[in-house]
């Protein structure tokens, strides 16, 4: 009789192990594989066409500076 209730309690925790503990974990792991896939090709995508060319860089405006646009650093005691 003990053999039997020691038996039904191993299924028991067994099974609660297998449904509430491995397979959530494992449907986590496979979404979260899915959504870093999503995210790197949306990345490569975006790098594709944020890619500028060197004629742009340099019709890009310099800024003028001059000597005067700066202040000497004093260190304060």
């Amino acid at each position: 009789m003990f053999k039997f209730i020691f038996e039904l309690l191993v299924f028991y925790l067994l099974y609660k192990l297998i449904f509430e503990f491995i397979i959530p974990i494992y449907n986590a792991s496979k979404q979260m594989s899915k959504k870093m896939g999503e995210f790197q090709q949306q990345m490569n995508q975006e790098n594709k066409t944020a890619k500028t060319s060197p004629k742009d860089i340099e019709t890009t405006p310099k800024a003028n500076v001059s000597d005067d646009d700066y202040i000497d650093y004093e260190e304060i005691k």
